[in-house]
């Protein structure tokens, strides 16, 4: 297994790096950038010239990772070489967020296979139902293969975010994934929070798939503003420093979800997953150090399940985190890239979302708030 990293700053060089790569050296790509360089009609034509034969995914994001480094308004490159091992992609456009069902059933039909090991999901993070995307993954495969992944980003303005399609186009309301073939790959997944929920109980009493409209028979909106106080005005921005601790029942697992929008006519609250009527929620407010500290957790679990050293660790992370930990992001990307040996490359994107199965959970889910990875290697 081989590995290129480049972490570009600006158009120029951007434009100049594309015109010297050589992507048939390689088997996969992968691109992390700012939405500013995935609308730019040259950077565009650059990478459709680049990588015209060549399996590339990637997505805009709310930051991105490479170099061991947080980094903003950049472009991050990753291209594999895969040298006993195989890759295949298959994309799906969203018509509207019912479909997102039907495109998680989709993508998993096109990519089943004997030796599928690990699917790995990149998908619009604004016009989609996460939840619904998971289950049609969940639908068609086992739990013997191994899914992750993330929701693309747009430095938090929610307005639009890109993802690459089969053409290589970076285009919106666009799901991709890719899956991992053979014997010889050894994949591993796992997620972990660090939030700290507060106050009581408190039951769902009216929602529809992921918009709430009422909390213990009072308007959703209306009692999470209480909550917030003065920051309530800045809403939705200041939700993402207050998710919900969701568990559909006293025994189930706990999933985190972050809300995405208000609506002030209805008193209705918009969340990245779905939050069923019945469920039970709480309140979560951050702690700094327990953030880090799930950065690592998350690396521990990686560390734990593989039976060889990661090569290529793929860092998945919710733009709530990077809001709250501000200029100490650099601290949490370092917790997960001390935890593996030195030659492992790390890449990857702040999300909308993150797509993983918990710690003892044979299922994959849809999480907010978290550090998710993935990590890669060969036999």
């Amino acid at each position: 297994m081989k590995l290129k990293q480049t972490l570009l700053n600006n158009k120029n060089e951007i434009i100049e790096s594309l015109k010297n790569f050589d992507s048939s050296a390689f088997n996969l790509h992968l691109i992390f950038a700012d939405k500013k360089h995935l609308q730019d009609d040259e950077i565009k034509a650059s990478i459709k010239s680049t990588f015209n034969n060549s399996i590339l995914m990637g997505c805009s994001t709310a930051g991105e990772i490479g170099v061991k480094k947080i980094a903003e308004g950049s472009f991050v490159i990753t291209s594999i070489k895969l040298e006993k091992s195989k890759v295949r992609k298959c994309s799906f456009k969203l018509d509207n967020v019912k479909d997102s069902a039907r495109a998680g059933e989709y993508l998993a039909k096109e990519l089943l296979s004997d030796d599928l090991k690990h699917v790995f999901v990149l998908s619009d993070g604004i016009n989609v139902n996460g939840t619904r995307l998971i289950e049609g993954i969940n639908s068609v495969l086992d739990n013997s293969i191994n899914v992750s992944g993330g929701l693309a980003g747009d430095n938090a303005e929610f307005i639009e975010t890109y993802v690459s399609d089969m053409d290589n186009n970076f285009i919106p309301n666009c799901i991709s994934a890719i899956g991992f073939y053979g014997n010889d790959i050894i994949t591993s997944s796992g997620s972990y929070g660090g939030w700290d929920s507060f106050g009581i109980d408190r039951v769902v009493t009216k929602s529809d798939e992921n918009v709430v409209y009422e909390i213990d028979g009072k308007p959703a909106l209306e009692l999470y503003k209480s909550y917030l106080g003065d920051l309530s005005k800045e809403l939705p921005g200041s939700a993402l420093f207050f998710p919900l601790e969701m568990r559909e029942s006293e025994d189930s697992e706990l999933l985190v979800r972050t809300i995405l929008g208000v609506n002030e006519k209805d008193n209705s609250i918009t969340f990245a997953g779905n939050i069923t009527e019945g469920s039970f929620v709480r309140l979560m407010k951050t702690n700094v150090n327990r953030v880090i500290d799930g950065a690592e957790k998350a690396a521990n679990i990686i560390k734990e399940s593989m039976s060889e050293e990661a090569k290529l660790v793929l860092m998945v992370s919710c733009v709530g985190r990077k809001l709250v930990l501000k200029q100490l992001t650099q601290d949490e990307v370092e917790a997960v890239t001390t935890s593996f040996n030195d030659d492992a490359v790390f890449t990857g994107f702040y999300s909308y979302g993150e797509l993983s199965k918990l710690k003892g959970n044979n299922a994959c889910s849809l999480h907010n708030q978290t550090m998710t990875l993935t990590a890669i290697s060969e036999l």
